[in-house]
C-alpha cells in the first residue's frame, strides 16, 4: 500500500500583485532610481498636439526612448525641437501604467555639442540661400551720413557703450535703441520683432525712422550666438527695408544674420565706424575738394581770359572798319548820283543819233515795192519765156500760172505785214500823230526843268524840223524861229 502526501505548488510561494501594483512599483522604481537625468539622442517622430504637449522619441545607434514635453514646459525648453536634431534632453524617467511603457519627461533641451549645432545651422543656411535671401542683388547701400541710427542690442553690457562712444567720437548722430535679450529663451523672437518694428516706422510719429540699423552683441560661445542663427531673425533681417549692419560676436564668429544683412562688421565698434564717417576727415576732405575746385576754376578763368585777350588782339578795329565802310558807301552814292543821269543822257543821245540815220519807212517800203515789181516783171518774163519754150517742146501741153501767182500774193501779203510792224515801231509814226521831239544841243529833252529861258532848241515833226527858243514872250524871236 502506497502512502500519498500533498506537495505544495511552487506558485503558492510567489507573491501575487495586481497590474496597478506592478505599474506603480515600476514607476516608483524608475523615478527613484532616475530622479533627474540628461539623455543624449536624435529627435525623431516629433508631434505637436492641440493641447500644447509635444511628443517625440530620442534615438541613437542602439536604442530609442519615448519623450514628452508638457505644455507648461514648452516655453522653457531653450530651443525649438525639430526632427533630425541631436540634443541633450534634461528631465526624469516616468512610467505610463495604462500602456506599460516608460518615457522621458523633458524639462529642458540643448544642442548636443557644436557639431550638431553647426550641422543644423548649415542645413538652414543652404535652405535660405536656395530661397535667395542671401543674394547680392538684395543688398542695400549704406548711406554716407545717416541722420538717425537705430541699434538692436542688449541694454546691459559694453556693446551699446562701445557703439555710442564710437559714434560720438567720429560723427555724433541721434541713436534710437531697441533693447532686446541677445541670448536665452525668447531672445530670437524679441530680436526679430525689433528688426520688424524699426522697418515699419514711417517717420511721421514721435519716433523718427532710422537711416541705418545696427544689430549687435558681444562675443560668446556658439550656443550663446544661436539667437542670431534663428530662421525668424534671418528672415526679418532679409526683409528689413532699412540698410542693416550685423555685428554679432568677434571677428571670427559667423552667424546666419551676417549673410542676410547688407553689411557685416567684425565687431560692434567696427559697425559704428561703418555707419558714419569721421567728421574731421570729412571736413578735411571737403576743404581739400573745395581748394581743388577753386584752383581748377581759377585756372579755367585764367585760360579763358588769355584766349579772350588773344582773340581780341587778333580782331580788327570794328569802329574803323565801320567808318571806312561808311566812307566807301558815301563815295559810291555820290558817284552813282553823277554817273546814272550821265549814262541815261548818253543812251538817249545814242538813240537819237541812230534814229536820225534811220531811213524813212516810206522810202523802205517804196524800195521794197520797186524791188518786188522788178522781181515780178522778171518772173513774168521768165515764165513767158519758159511757157514759150515748153510750148515749142511739148506742143499742146500747157502749165497754169495760178500757183506762181498765189505764191506772189502770199509774199506780198507777208511784206505788207512786215511793213506794218515797222511802221508801228517807227518814231516818225509817233510824230505823225501830232507829237514833236524836242532836242537841245543834239540831245533829247525829257524834262521842262532841263531848259532855260532863251535857250535854243529844235522841234522835230512828222514832216520836218523847226528851230525854236525857250522864252516867256518878252523877247523877239528871229525870223523863222518859233518861240515856246
Amino acid at each position: 500500500m502506497t502512502e500519498q502526501f500533498d506537495i505544495p505548488s511552487a506558485s503558492n510561494n510567489v507573491p501575487e500583485f495586481t497590474v496597478s501594483e506592478i505599474s506603480g512599483a515600476i514607476r516608483r522604481t524608475l523615478e527613484g532610481t532616475f530622479s533627474r537625468v540628461r539623455v543624449r539622442g536624435e529627435i525623431t517622430e516629433l508631434k505637436r498636439y492641440p493641447s500644447g504637449h509635444v511628443y517625440f522619441s530620442l534615438k541613437d545607434e542602439r536604442g530609442k526612448i519615448s519623450g514628452v514635453v508638457w505644455r507648461g514646459s514648452v516655453s522653457r525648453l531653450g530651443l525649438a525641437p525639430e526632427n533630425g536634431v541631436e540634443i541633450i534632453a534634461t528631465g526624469k524617467i516616468s512610467a505610463y501604467g495604462e500602456r506599460s511603457s516608460y518615457q522621458l519627461v523633458v524639462e529642458r533641451m540643448e544642442y548636443a555639442g557644436e557639431g550638431a549645432l553647426l550641422a543644423r545651422i548649415e542645413r538652414l543656411r543652404i535652405r535660405l540661400a536656395e530661397e535667395g535671401l542671401f543674394d547680392t542683388a538684395r543688398k542695400k547701400a549704406i548711406p554716407l551720413l545717416p541722420r538717425v541710427i537705430g541699434v538692436v542690442t542688449s541694454p546691459q553690457g559694453a556693446v551699446l557703450h562701445d557703439i555710442c562712444t564710437t559714434l560720438q567720437r567720429r560723427f555724433p548722430r541721434p541713436v534710437i535703441v531697441w533693447p532686446v535679450p541677445v541670448q536665452g529663451e525668447g531672445a530670437a523672437a524679441r530680436i526679430a520683432a525689433a528688426i520688424d518694428g524699426f522697418s515699419q516706422l514711417d517717420g511721421q510719429g514721435a519716433v523718427p525712422r532710422p537711416d541705418v540699423l545696427i544689430v549687435a552683441r558681444g562675443g560668446g560661445s556658439l550656443e550663446d550666438l544661436m539667437a542670431f542663427n534663428d530662421e525668424a531673425v534671418v528672415r526679418a533681417a532679409a526683409a528689413c527695408t532699412i540698410p542693416l549692419i550685423s555685428a554679432v560676436g568677434h571677428e571670427t564668429d559667423t552667424t546666419l544674420i551676417d549673410f542676410a544683412s547688407d553689411r557685416r562688421a567684425p565687431t560692434p565698434t567696427a559697425a559704428a565706424e561703418m555707419a558714419v564717417p569721421v567728421r574731421t576727415e570729412l571736413l578735411a576732405d571737403i576743404e581739400h575738394r573745395n581748394a581743388r575746385a577753386l584752383g581748377a576754376l581759377s585756372r579755367l578763368l585764367q585760360t579763358a581770359r588769355l584766349r579772350l585777350d588773344r582773340a581780341s588782339s587778333a580782331m580788327p578795329d570794328l569802329p574803323s572798319l565801320l567808318q571806312t565802310a561808311r566812307m566807301q558807301l558815301d563815295d559810291r552814292g555820290r558817284r552813282l548820283d553823277v554817273a546814272l543821269p550821265a549814262l541815261v543822257q548818253r543812251r538817249k543821245a545814242d538813240l537819237v543819233a541812230v534814229e536820225r540815220h534811220m531811213p524813212a519807212v516810206e522810202t523802205l517800203l517804196a524800195g521794197r515795192r520797186t524791188r518786188l515789181a522788178v522781181l515780178e516783171n522778171m518772173l513774168q518774163a521768165n515764165m513767158a519765156h519758159t511757157f514759150q519754150r515748153q510750148d515749142a517742146q511739148l506742143g499742146r501741153l500747157r502749165i497754169s500760172p495760178a500757183p506762181l501767182q498765189a505764191l506772189v500774193r502770199e509774199r506780198r501779203t507777208a511784206l505788207a505785214g512786215i511793213a506794218g510792224q515797222l511802221e508801228a515801231v517807227s518814231p516818225r509814226a509817233v510824230l505823225a500823230r501830232g507829237y514833236a521831239l524836242v532836242t537841245a544841243e543834239g540831245r533829247p529833252v525829257t524834262s521842262a526843268g532841263q531848259l532855260r529861258d532863251g535857250e535854243r532848241v529844235e522841234l522835230t515833226f512828222g514832216d520836218g524840223a523847226r528851230p525854236a527858243v525857250i522864252g516867256d514872250g518878252t523877247h523877239q524871236p528871229k525870223q523863222g524861229v518859233l518861240e515856246l
